[in-house]
C-alpha cells in the first residue's frame, strides 16, 4: 500500500457506521471525550487500570460532574461504551485517543510516566491505518520526541503506515454553555496527512476543527492559552495585594477597570490557582526551556505570586482573629469549599489543601464544607464535609471562603459567623451584616 491508501482507509472507516475509537484514561479528559464520540455515532472502547471506574461506568453510573449519568447509561446499554483495562483491544480501533494524567513530579518537573507507559504498550499492538491523538497536557516537542518514537517501527512510518497528532482538550470544568462538542478543537499532526487522519475522525465529534502546521504548534497553543491565564491571575492577584496596602478595594476597582469596552479583560483575584491546568502547563513550558537556557521570568513570577496566595489568605484569618482577640492556635475555623472552582467536585491542586495546611499546623480547630466534595484527604487530615446548621456556624471563631460554590447561603453565613475571611468577593452586597474581611 502506499501512503495514500492506509491513509483513505481510516477516512473511509471513520465516516462509517462501525468505526470504533479508543480512549485511553478515563477521568476529566477521557470520559467526556468518549462520551462525545459514542454521540457522535462511534463504538468507543474506555480503557483505563482503575477498576473502580470501570465498574462505575458498567453499572451506568458517572463519577465526573460534567457528564450526565443518564448519557453513560444509554452508551452502556445500547453497547456503544465498552469500559475495559486490556490496552491491547485498541487492535480493534482506528483511533486512540490518549488521555492519562501528566502531573508534576514532586520537584515540580514534568511527570510523564503514564504517557511513557502508555507508548511503550501501544508500541507493541499498534497497526497500520490506525490514529493515535495525544490530548494529555505537555510541552511542545513531546508527540515527536517522546511517544513518536515509542510507536514508529521499521515496518510502521508515521504519515505513511499511521498517523499521530496532538489535539489539547480544552475543557471547562462546569460550564455547560461550552462543552466537548462545541468548544472549537485545535490539532496538529506529526505529518500533513496526521493532521488530514485526526480532522477526518474528530470532526464528526466537534463542531469547529482549528487545524495548525505542527503537533509542536498545537502543543504550545496549549501552553500559551494557560500561560496567558496564569499571568493574568498572578497579575491581578498582586494588585489585590497592592489594594490591601493601600486599603482600596480591588473588586471595586476591577469591576470599575471592566467598564472600558477595549484593551482591559477582566481577571479575579483569589485564594491560588486549582486544576489540572493553569497551575501546571506554564511549569511545562517553563521547564521546557530551561532545558534550551532560557529562563520564562513571567511564569516564574506568576508562579511565584500565586502559590503565596494561601497562605495570604492564611494571614487574612490571623488578621480576622486578631481583630476580635482571639488566637488561631484552637481556633474553630471552617473551610467553605475546598474544590479548586466554583461548582465542581474537582480538587486536583486546590488551594484549600495550602489554606488547610497553613491553619493546621498553626494549631487551629478545623472542618469544611462543600457540597461537591463529601470527603477529603489532605496532609494526613482525612476529613467530612459538615452540615451548615445554625449550631455549627454559631460555635465558630472563622469562617473562610475560599470556593465560592452557588449552593452555600453567604448572607446566612456573615450574619451569623462573628468573622468571615472572603477569598473569592462571594459576599458582596451584604458584608455589612456581620464583619467581613476580604482578600
Amino acid at each position: 500500500m502506499q501512503q495514500t491508501d492506509h491513509l483513505a482507509e481510516l477516512k473511509a472507516r471513520a465516516a462509517g457506521d462501525e468505526f470504533t475509537a479508543a480512549v485511553i484514561g478515563l477521568g476529566y479528559v477521557g470520559l467526556p471525550l468518549a462520551i462525545r464520540f459514542v454521540e457522535a455515532g462511534y463504538r468507543v472502547l474506555g480503557i483505563d487500570l482503575d477498576r473502580a471506574k470501570l465498574n462505575a461506568l458498567e453499572r451506568g453510573e458517572s463519577y465526573v460532574d460534567d457528564v450526565p449519568e443518564g448519557k453513560v447509561a444509554a452508551a452502556i446499554e445500547n453497547g456503544r461504551l465498552i469500559p475495559t483495562d486490556q490496552l491491547e483491544r485498541v487492535a480493534e480501533a482506528g483511533s486512540i485517543s490518549i488521555c492519562v494524567p501528566t502531573p508534576l513530579s514532586k520537584f515540580r518537573e514534568p511527570d510523564l510516566a503514564a504517557l511513557v507507559s502508555v507508548g511503550q504498550r501501544l508500541g507493541g499492538c499498534l497497526r497500520k491505518a490506525q490514529l493515535v491523538v495525544l490530548e494529555s497536557t505537555t510541552y511542545p516537542g513531546t508527540t515527536e520526541e517522546m511517544l513518536l518514537p515509542l510507536l514508529e517501527r521499521d515496518d510502521l512510518k508515521v504519515g505513511r503506515d499511521f498517523f499521530l497528532a496532538f489535539s489539547p482538550e480544552r475543557i471547562d470544568p462546569g460550564r455547560t454553555d461550552f462543552t466537548v462538542g462545541n468548544t472549537p478543537r485545535v490539532i496538529g499532526g506529526v505529518t500533513p496527512a496526521c493532521t488530514e487522519a485526526a480532522i477526518a475522525v474528530y470532526s464528526r465529534a466537534i463542531e469547529q476543527i482549528v487545524p495548525v502546521s505542527s503537533s509542536r504548534c498545537a502543543e504550545m497553543v496549549k501552553m500559551l492559552e494557560n500561560t496567558f491565564r496564569s499571568v493574568n491571575i498572578g497579575l491581578v492577584n498582586e494588585i489585590a495585594i497592592m489594594c490591601d496596602r493601600l486599603d482600596i478595594p480591588v473588586f471595586e476597582v476591577i469591576e470599575a477597570a471592566a467598564s472600558k469596552p477595549f484593551g482591559f479583560m477582566p481577571f479575579l483575584p483569589g485564594p491560588g490557582l486549582g486544576g489540572h491546568c493553569i497551575p501546571i502547563d506554564p511549569l511545562y513550558l517553563s521547564w521546557k526551556m530551561r532545558t534550551l537556557d532560557y529562563r520564562a521570568r513571567f511564569i516564574e513570577l506568576a508562579e511565584e505570586v500565586n502559590r503565596s496566595m494561601p497562605d495570604y489568605v492564611v494571614a487574612k484569618v490571623f488578621e480576622a482573629l486578631n481583630r476580635h482577640r482571639k488566637s488561631v492556635n484552637g481556633a474553630r475555623i471552617l473551610i467553605l469549599g475546598v474544590a479548586y472552582k466554583r461548582d465542581i467536585d474537582d480538587v486536583r491542586e486546590s488551594p484549600a489543601a495550602d489554606v488547610i495546611r497553613g491553619l493546621s499546623a498553626r494549631g487551629a480547630e478545623l472542618c469544611y464544607h462543600d457540597p461537591h466534595v463529601p470527603e477529603l484527604h489532605v496532609h494526613s487530615l482525612d476529613l467530612t464535609s459538615v452540615p451548615l446548621t445554625d449550631e455549627l456556624l454559631q460555635g465558630l471563631d472563622c469562617a473562610v471562603i475560599v470556593t465560592d460554590h452557588s449552593k452555600v447561603d453567604y448572607r446566612r453565613v456573615v450574619s451569623t459567623v462573628s468573622v468571615v475571611v472572603d477569598a473569592r468577593n462571594a459576599t458582596a452586597g451584604f458584608r455589612d451584616l456581620g464583619d467581613v474581611i476580604t482578600i
